[in-house]
């Protein structure tokens, strides 16, 4: 981890700066600044300082899965054998090497981690399951959970604006 992560105060133009970027990270530098109440020098030089203090981490598209062709979203409860932190640590390096598994959060209770799997259908779900997943090392029990529906995706993080803006 970067040793300059959040070494930098923020401000209430760094927050509104933070807030408009992770709504729209196309925005032009002339729009965040004009939003910001700044001109576009200094906007440009606060963007760059947070992306350099560690509070922007980078810019991406996002993707519509099922235009995609990704109908089926998993959330897989995995169980490992042991805990010690280096059979987490090789559960996870694994994990990075599979590009269905969009997510995944170590979790403190009966399950070890928590997989977001997209896959195209159910088929290919379990095929994901039984030909990499379940045969992984040191993996124990996986419990999988079929999402319906998603009602609520919002990325990013809540950004406090000081004049209740949101």
């Amino acid at each position: 981890m970067d040793t300059n992560v959040h070494k930098v105060k923020l401000d209430h133009i760094d927050r509104r700066i933070l807030h408009d970027l992770q709504e729209q990270g196309r925005m032009t530098n002339v729009d965040l600044a004009r939003r910001a109440g700044i001109s576009a020098p200094p906007c440009l030089r606060r963007v760059r300082v947070l992306e350099e203090a560690g509070y922007i981490r980078g810019y991406h598209a996002d993707l519509d899965p099922k235009a995609l062709g990704y109908n089926v979203t998993v959330f897989a409860q995995v169980g490992l054998t042991r805990q010690a932190e280096s059979d987490l640590q090789a559960f996870e390096a694994l994990v990075r090497t599979w590009p269905e598994v969009r997510e995944c959060h170590m979790l403190a209770g009966e399950a070890d981690f928590l997989l977001k799997v997209l896959a195209e259908d159910w088929d290919a779900y379990q095929r994901f399951l039984t030909t990499k997943l379940t045969g992984a090392p040191n993996v124990s029990h996986v419990k999988s959970a079929l999402s319906i529906r998603t009602s609520k995706a919002e990325p990013g993080v809540p950004i406090p604006l000081e004049d209740g803006e949101g």
